[in-house]
């Protein structure tokens, strides 16, 4: 897939949002730790060309941001697997890429883990995420189209792209720099992708404690 450009003019201060533009690594590094950059700016770079997103705030995506995170922390509870979460943390490797998904999770034993402070997990070092989910209305497209690729690129194990408009997931396991649709997670094994998009649904209707319950009553029939 070849991603859609524009040509940025010279000196970057302010780059146009939902675009990927062509930047070397110093003029995406540039703006992206630009201090005066507003703080809910989300920064990718990926093939040569950087991204920038403003994080939504209206109802839909902070609702629905929920569910995966719920789910996750719940379903390794009940399974008694080991998890850590990051919500919109950036990943860096260094020259190469950056992204900020909205959730990122590192699944099973790791001989070291990312330390506390403000700096973007060096992927270098602590290798990418298992898993990570993008929630997306405006940007949806792009989250199945480039940003999918930048995750194979990247390689973490899942990614999940979550329509915030049609409360729909959409899961793909990644391997071999490649990436194929899935009805079941594999980084959490037996977690059927329906039961996120009924979470999803419920989301708008149920409070969040009706939520989780029902959650923790399918993860249990799943051990069960």
């Amino acid at each position: 897939m070849t991603l859609a450009t524009t040509p940025p003019p010279a000196a970057i201060t302010d780059p146009p949002l939902d675009q990927w533009l062509p930047a070397t690594w110093d003029e995406f590094l540039a703006i992206a730790n630009d201090p005066a950059a507003p703080p809910d700016r989300r920064s990718y770079y990926y093939n040569g060309r950087m991204r920038f997103e403003m994080t939504p705030l209206g109802h839909d995506h902070a609702r629905q941001n929920l569910p995966p995170t719920d789910i996750v922390a719940f379903y390794a509870l009940v399974r008694q697997m080991r998890v850590v979460r990051y919500l919109n943390v950036s990943l860096r490797k260094t020259g190469v890429q950056e992204c900020q998904p909205d959730l990122s999770v590192y699944v099973g034993d790791r001989p070291e883990w990312p330390p506390k402070g403000n700096e973007p997990i060096d992927l270098d070092r602590f290798g990418p995420p298992d898993l990570v989910v993008e929630v997306g209305a405006s940007s949806f497209n792009d989250d199945l189209g480039p940003k999918r690729l930048l995750y194979e690129q990247l390689g973490v194990r899942e990614y999940w792209v979550i329509n915030a408009n049609e409360r729909q997931v959409i899961a793909f396991a990644i391997a071999d720099r490649g990436s194929r649709a899935i009805e079941e997670s594999q980084v959490l094994p037996g977690l059927s992708m329906a039961i996120v998009a009924e979470a999803l649904e419920r989301t708008d209707r149920n409070d969040d404690a009706e939520t989780i319950r029902w959650l923790m009553e399918q993860f249990q029939a799943i051990e069960s």
